[in-house]
């Protein structure tokens, strides 16, 4: 078996939390309504079923990474996109012409010390982190080393 690939998730908490995550059945939701090209290749043709995700509140106090998931379905047509009275219609997309993908994540847990995105900037071997490269997008890839990284410092607290 392939190793699993490592991957950043962006959700507002006001939108959806970690702790909403966590409440639903089976603690496992659809990641829908990214409507942002790059994010939607990276969920379509990258993210893969065994992915390792870090679930990250953004616009939050703090904003930080929170907990980890786990994805439980590959990329597929997002049918959000079709529902007039969803949060993020899109007129464009349809069942026949799908634009827009999601997929699957089990929450696996919270983490002991949430690592916030100061942590993060300041933290050696985190200095690449595509957060910092594309910082308008909610799917990010991360290496192996800045998931150790950042579950590492999630085990202590912030100074």
């Amino acid at each position: 078996m392939p190793e699993p690939g490592y991957w950043l998730f962006k959700s507002e908490p006001s939108a959806y939390s970690f702790s909403d995550l966590m409440s639903e059945e089976d603690q496992t939701a659809e990641w829908d309504g990214v409507r942002n090209y790059q994010a939607r290749n990276f969920l379509r043709d990258d993210v893969k079923l065994g992915d390792r995700v870090l679930f990250y509140h953004s616009n939050a106090k703090p904003i930080a990474v929170v907990g980890t998931a786990t994805v439980v379905r590959e990329g597929y047509p997002d049918f959000t996109a079709w529902d007039p009275d969803s949060d993020h219609p899109d007129p464009k997309s349809s069942p026949d012409n799908p634009i827009w993908f999601m997929v699957d994540i089990k929450g696996d847990a919270e983490l002991p010390n949430p690592v916030t995105l100061k942590r993060i900037r300041s933290t050696p071997g985190l200095e690449e982190c595509s957060l910092f490269k594309r910082p308008r997008i909610s799917v990010h890839p991360i290496t192996k080393a800045e998931w150790d990284i950042i579950l590492d410092l999630a085990q202590r607290e912030e100074n």
